[in-house]
């Protein structure tokens, strides 16, 4: 389980692509400290399993399934992403509950800088949109956001990033056009599917 709060921002060091996986290799300081091969990692909001590290880099390997799910296919080396290490027990739970398990692609669809803050449009899978209201929490790329607006017919939501979640993520860097990793409120899903079952 993550929270949302992005610990560090990497960059992809290297790609090995094989038929139907790959293997990335991410370089991050001051990050990786007691983490041990087996651990999670959640980049760009994707929970993956750290296969070897060093004190600056660790590999992943990544499934069909998480290329064909996630945004981290369009990942090249030197691409800039977000990081966070599995929450502890004893964490407080700043952001929100974040299980790593992407729900789709989006794509940046607007960008508009104030003096103070950024406001970023998405457009999201419209199977997603139902999960979301305003206010309520959603994760883009690993970063735990609140929901500011939303464009049912559109497919769109929007959020505003304040100065500190654009120095410490990488969502700052991203162009209109760009895909990220989306991830809905679980909690939505799971009541979903007790309304759907029912007493059955």
């Amino acid at each position: 389980m993550f929270t949302g709060l992005i610990q560090a921002v990497g960059d992809v060091l290297s790609i090995e692509r094989g038929a139907d996986s790959a293997i990335f290799e991410f370089r991050v300081t001051d990050f990786l400290g007691d983490t041990k091969i087996g651990d999670s990692i959640a980049v760009n909001g994707a929970c993956l399993t750290a296969i070897s590290k060093t004190a600056e880099t660790f590999e992943v390997d990544v499934m069909v399934q998480t290329l064909a799910l996630t945004a981290l296919d369009s990942l090249k080396v030197g691409s800039r992403v977000n990081l966070e290490l599995a929450a502890k027990v004893s964490d407080r739970l700043g952001g929100h509950i974040v299980q790593g398990h992407v729900d789709g692609v989006g794509e940046v669809s607007g960008i508009e800088l104030g003096a103070k803050w950024q406001r970023m449009d998405f457009t999201i899978p419209s199977h997603l949109m139902k999960y979301l209201q305003p206010q309520g929490s959603v994760c883009v790329n690993g970063t735990s956001l609140t929901v500011g607006e939303l464009d049912d017919k559109g497919n769109q939501i929007s959020v505003w990033l304040i100065p500190e979640t654009l120095r410490k993520t990488n969502l700052g860097e991203l162009a209109i056009g760009a895909k990220v990793n989306i991830e809905v409120d679980v909690l939505a899903k799971y009541v979903e599917r007790l309304m759907k079952r029912g007493d059955e």
